[in-house]
């Protein structure tokens, strides 16, 4: 986490992921193949924009 970093609602990772629905997330979340998430006392969820670029990083094949 970075001074510059922010937490996201799971509507932002959604479009930042270019529009994966809320249905595949909670799947991936479910099988352990989510990013990191944060929950709130409200039970809401939110991930650290850090925590989302390091699994998309994770994600990456090589070419």
């Amino acid at each position: 986490m970075t001074n510059q970093d922010e937490l996201l609602t799971i509507p932002q990772v959604l479009d930042e992921l270019g529009g994966v629905s809320r249905r595949t997330f909670y799947r991936w979340r479910q099988l352990g193949r989510a990013p990191v998430c944060l929950q709130l006392p409200n039970l809401e969820l939110r991930v650290w924009r850090s925590d989302l670029m390091a699994w998309l990083e994770s994600r990456r094949e090589a070419a």
